[in-house]
């Protein structure tokens, strides 16, 4: 985004990229009352506004007010152990060699689940699931068309898609019919607590063990936050060694 100057204070200019950044600091819900020409013009008038309060408290001395110093060194303790800490952790570094030695010892947590992607059509009754079958197998109506138009549930309104799914996320008779089914096949009627269903299997996909670069990135995170952690550990008790004789702790 190319910087524009919008207003000036004494020798503060306010830019568009100081609006757009505090309007990326909201939250989405305030964020969606800002995000406009007005609100943003708004942001911009309290920009300006705080630049003036700045000024006025630099010429009344604000700044050698002790509250004022007492706060601004509890704002600076704080953000000195922060710091001290984030040099700590991004101190850790990640070798390759490292990922896939982790990979290697913990395959078993990396595996992917079956999946499936399928269609549905709900009714109440195993007749009226039947005759909507033959109409679809006699080629008197797709099967997306007799879901639009019989299937009580809400994926009627996307041809009964329901998506992609793992096994065992489906009632156990929805799930046992779909893995078993051929894909491009039509089964039903299969009745579950919901009613009766008739299913159609647009894909499936056997699970097993995951590759290493399809796991790769949360590797990274996982080992990323072990090595943070025994950092930290190794950082506290360091600190506790060598400042032993100024810790009490009361009982």
């Amino acid at each position: 985004m190319e910087k524009k100057v919008l207003a000036t204070v004494g020798e503060k200019e306010i830019t568009n990229l100081d609006v757009e950044g505090i309007l990326g600091g909201l939250d989405p819900y305030q964020a969606s009352h800002f995000n406009s020409e007005q609100g943003k013009k708004q942001i911009l008038e309290d920009l300006v506004n705080q630049e003036l309060l700045y000024i006025e408290a630099k010429e009344n001395n604000l700044d050698q007010d002790e509250e004022f110093k007492a706060e601004l060194e509890r704002v600076k303790e704080n953000m000195l152990k922060q710091y001290a800490m984030n040099k700590v952790l991004t101190s850790v570094t990640l070798t390759e060699e490292e990922k896939e030695a982790f990979f290697e010892a913990n395959k078993s947590r990396f595996t992917k689940p079956d999946t499936a992607s399928a269609k549905h059509i709900l009714v109440d009754t195993e007749e009226n699931a039947t005759d909507i079958l033959n109409k679809i197998n006699a080629g008197e109506v797709t099967f997306e068309a007799a879901a639009t138009e019989h299937s009580s549930c809400p994926s009627k309104d996307a041809g009964g898609d329901l998506g992609t799914f793992e096994r065992g996320q489906m009632v156990p008779e929805f799930d046992e019919a779909v893995f078993t089914m051929d894909k491009g096949s039509i089964t039903g009627p299969v009745k579950t607590q919901f009613g009766y269903h008739l299913i159609k299997l647009e894909d499936r996909q056997e699970g097993g063990q995951s590759e290493y670069a399809e796991v790769r990135n949360e590797i990274e995170k996982a080992l990323t936050y072990q090595k943070q952690s025994e950092a930290y550990t190794n950082k506290y008790n360091d600190l506790k060694s060598k400042y032993n004789n100024i810790v009490k702790f009361n009982d």
